[in-house]
């Protein structure tokens, strides 16, 4: 788990097709999949990578860092003009952190070449490594994608067929998955698991097609948003037009849905999941906050930034005044680059220091997505009370967590959630607060009404 308290999730995906038609001066694919992926960056910001399909051939970059330490002027002018382009952004939850483990992956079938991105979780992953190594095949890296990848390539070949291959793998494939895919004879194949665990929408431009984790990338890049991937469905784009849609995976039985912390924290407020907008739900969270755990208080803060609107929401369901409670170093780097404990623990007060001109000698209540170990809250609440605030009302716009996830967010282990080991009331004193409220299970999908899907909520169950 990332040390700054927050869970993650394992990525972003972008894609796009151009059309056959359009004279290419300048690496087009790459330079919007550049610009999808810096949309993109807060699924991911550990690695990131662009691969360029052209002439049957792969082209290929991908490193550590964030999107623009990764690709320089000098590196996106060095891609092939290609018409389609795949990219990916990594936080790992499954491999290390560690350059061959960031997406995309190429890998080669009999008759050419694939590449693939992938956003979720592939819990039969080991399972399909076995059998894939004991039929000569060699792994490079330690990621579940890496093993989506091989599997589409060795599926091609065993069918002759890139879209047949393609469906053979993803009926093999058990979790979480939404997929890009790039293959060398220029088709762009988007794949969403039968469950829709993760978001993957579909934009459309003079130029193209374009597929997206989140429809704020499609909006960036000057994509028309078309609709969301259906659950289980299978889309190939060639030469800027859908030619196949609507293949329906039938190999794993549903039984879950849309991961909901897409609203409580993953998702950009912009985008708009399943036909939801992320900003409405996490408004409506604040809503009902405010109705099942109230407080007595003088301003509503939001922690920065998935706290903030939910706080909108809270305070317009009590009347509690809104108010900036923190100012945010945007510019402070990734906390995970602190050597040691003691840098760690000062990352929190680094990137969000109290605007004490609006705390002091209020009654505060605080709204945050969540609370996981309970570290960072401890130290936002201590922070709030060093710049004077009377009290600290906490409030959560997720339910606790108490189980681990296998779906792509980093809940790996349970010993670490601090609801599996203290009562609210011990939880609120160990974060120093003077009250503590959780939104219910039943509100948060109250809340989340209007997505088109069902959910998956397994981490919170009791």
């Amino acid at each position: 788990m990332a040390i700054d308290g927050k869970l993650h999730e394992e990525c972003a995906v972008f894609g796009v097709g151009l059309r056959a038609d359009i004279t290419l001066t300048v690496n087009e694919a790459a330079g919007i999949t550049y610009n999808g992926l810096l949309a993109l960056q807060h699924r991911g910001q550990e690695g990131a990578g662009i691969a360029v399909a052209y002439e049957n051939q792969i082209s290929c970059h991908k490193d550590l860092g964030l999107v623009s330490e990764v690709f320089s002027t000098e590196v996106l002018d060095s891609f092939p003009k290609g018409r389609t382009a795949v990219g990916h952004t990594r936080y790992s939850t499954t491999g290390g952190s560690t350059r061959e483990n960031v997406g995309p992956f190429v890998a080669d079938y009999l008759t050419g070449r694939i590449a693939a991105a992938h956003n979720g979780n592939i819990t039969n992953a080991e399972e399909i490594r076995t059998k894939l190594r004991q039929n000569g095949l060699q792994f490079g890296a330690t990621s579940d994608s890496e093993v989506v990848s091989s599997l589409i390539a060795f599926c091609i070949t065993k069918e002759q067929n890139t879209l047949s291959g393609v469906i053979k793998a993803a009926l093999l494939l058990k979790g979480a998955f939404s997929l890009v895919i790039a293959s060398g004879k220029d088709k762009l194949i988007a794949v969403r698991d039968p469950n829709g665990f993760r978001p993957l929408c579909i934009g459309k431009n003079q130029s193209g097609y374009a597929v997206a984790s989140e429809s704020c990338a499609l909006d960036v890049c000057g994509f028309e948003f078309l609709r969301d991937v259906k659950l289980g469905e299978v889309i190939v784009i060639q030469n800027g037009e859908i030619i196949c849609q609507g293949i329906t995976l039938s190999g794993e039985e549903k039984g879950c849905g849309l991961c909901i912390f897409e609203y409580v924290y993953f998702g950009r407020p912009d985008s708009v999941i399943d036909g939801l907008s992320v900003y409405d739900a996490r408004f409506n969270m604040g809503a009902v906050l405010a109705e099942e755990c109230p407080a007595d208080a003088d301003i509503v803060c939001g922690v920065p930034d998935s706290g903030l609107d939910a706080a909108a929401g809270y305070s317009a369901r009590s009347g509690i005044q809104l108010a900036a409670g923190f100012v945010k170093n945007r510019y402070i780097g990734r906390s995970f680059i602190y050597p040691s404990q003691t840098q760690r623990d000062s990352a929190v007060r680094q990137k969000l220091n109290p605007l004490t001109a609006n705390i002091k000698g209020q009654r505060v209540v605080l709204v945050d997505d969540s609370i996981v170990r309970g570290t960072t809250s401890e130290k936002i609440v201590r922070s709030l009370k060093s710049a004077g605030a009377k009290e600290v009302h906490m409030r959560i716009s997720s339910p606790p967590f108490l189980h681990a996830c296998h779906y792509g967010t980093d809940i790996d282990n349970e010993e670490n959630l601090i609801a599996n080991k203290m009562r609210l009331d011990e939880i609120c004193r160990e974060i120093g607060a003077d009250s503590l409220g959780y939104i219910s299970l039943d509100g948060l999908k109250q809340a989340c009404g209007k997505c088109t899907l069902p959910f998956c909520t397994a981490c919170f169950k009791k």
